[in-house]
């Protein structure tokens, strides 16, 4: 038995697919800037936003901003998630303060509700107290003075196996469930935990393409990586299709949150100082890649493949290149991460594809002729594929049947620079269809 105790109420309910936008980047938005990014969520099979919100003073009007955006297209909802690392939670004022909050938009049309419930959720929160003593009762007083029926979902960081004790919970979402902590690829490990402690309650479980930060000690001091190789993204979904029968809520991590590397809208808004590493390089192929996935999570069946794509993705730089002009430093982790490019092909039919490595400015024709060109059959279907990178050099995947080239993914502006001015593992990606 994979699970002990696994069916939880919530199966019942349909499976929904969010995604998480930092609205402290979001500071310049209007509410057309909001409809923008609701317009490519819907298209992507998303169906709400978790604003993670905090402190700073204007952010309460850029949540109205978003709810208010959302009443304009049918079906999209959004949801609080108060970021505890931001919002203080020590005193009974602090939790008036976040249900006046949460109270402000329980009965707004764009209020996402989760078993006719208000859904709630945090990040972090787990020494919030609200002044009671423990996170059980300053948490159940804070929905108590909501006032009206919470579904309360949280992404606490503690020990799964101790959920049993928080009555105030509905579920929780693991939110570094998403990456492997070390230099092998992720497993279910993780999730298996925090389904198996939260018994009958809704597992909300993250999936997410990548990540790296790099801030200094002057800024917020963060400076790591996890290990986003082997195609995570596309895989990660392809983990919760195959055990969906556990898992009620899948969360993106993250839509906007460019510090982290691992947003999946477009680069707009206010970057929170980390230009140096988000600049150039777009992640909206893995926003269109969305669709897909979102549509077999939710309803059991992935749909038809109509289209021809090619994902591709690589970093920047070797993972031990030294930067000359770089005063944080490499990050943590860097070793966890290998040199290759990666590649998840959805093809209408069986064909060939080549993986190669062409020289700058270079075009091969035909591709197999190139550099490292390595040739892999595919099949009908999703498929996903990786070649070393090589100095100095691109990536580039051709998708052929017969001597027709069907599609061509080569980014020209991209190469695996060995001398690079600062650390970069943040991905460079980039699709092609037909």
């Amino acid at each position: 038995m994979p699970f002990a105790d696994a069916a939880f109420d919530a199966q019942a309910l349909p499976k929904l697919v969010v995604a998480h936008v930092i609205v402290g980047n979001t500071q310049p938005y209007s509410v057309n800037d909001w409809s923008n990014d609701i317009v490519l969520a819907q298209a992507a099979g998303i169906d709400a936003f978790a604003l993670n919100y905090g402190s700073p003073s204007w952010e309460p009007g850029q949540l109205a901003n978003a709810y208010q955006a959302a009443k304009s297209h049918s079906g999209f909802k959004m949801f609080l998630s108060a970021d505890m690392s931001s919002l203080s939670g020590g005193s009974q004022s602090d939790a008036q303060n976040l249900a006046n909050q949460v109270k402000q938009f329980v009965d707004h049309p764009s209020q996402l509700t989760y078993g006719g419930k208000t859904l709630l959720s945090t990040f972090s929160g787990e020494y919030s107290t609200f002044g009671q003593g423990n996170i059980e009762a300053g948490w159940s007083m804070v929905l108590n003075l909501i006032g009206s029926p919470v579904a309360f979902i949280p992404a606490w960081f503690i020990d799964p196996s101790t959920f049993s004790q928080y009555s105030v919970l509905s579920g929780a979402l693991n939110w570094n469930g998403g990456w492997p902590m070390g230099s092998t690829d992720l497993t279910f490990a993780s999730d298996k935990q925090w389904i198996e402690g939260l018994g009958h309650k809704a597992y909300m479980a993250p999936v997410t393409p990548n990540f790296f930060t790099h801030y200094g000690p002057n800024t917020y001091n963060k400076n790591w990586i996890y290990r986003s190789d082997d195609n995570l993204y596309a895989t990660r979904w392809e983990m919760l299709m195959h055990y969906r029968n556990y898992v009620a809520i899948a969360e993106i991590i993250t839509w906007n949150d460019y510090g982290e590397s691992h947003y999946i809208g477009p680069i707009k808004g206010d970057e929170s100082m980390a230009n140096a590493w988000v600049d150039g390089y777009d992640h909206t192929p893995w926003l269109t890649m969305t669709k897909y996935y979102a549509t077999g999570f939710k309803t059991g069946t992935y749909p038809a493949i109509t289209h021809d794509q090619v994902y591709i993705y690589g970093r920047p730089h070797p993972k031990n290149a030294n930067a000359c002009c770089d005063s944080v430093g490499r990050p943590s982790n860097w070793q966890n991460t290998d040199d290759n490019f990666y590649v998840t092909v959805f093809a209408k039919a069986a064909g060939q594809l080549v993986l190669s490595t062409p020289t700058q400015g270079s075009k091969p024709n035909p591709a197999s002729s190139g550099p490292n060109a390595h040739t892999f059959t595919v099949p009908a279907g999703v498929s996903h594929y990786k070649l070393a990178l090589q100095e100095g050099n691109g990536m580039r995947a051709t998708l052929q049947r017969g001597s027709t080239v069907v599609v061509d993914v080569y980014p020209t502006s991209y190469y695996f620079n060995p001398n690079p001015q600062t650390y970069n593992f943040n991905a460079y990606v980039a699709m092609g269809s037909r």
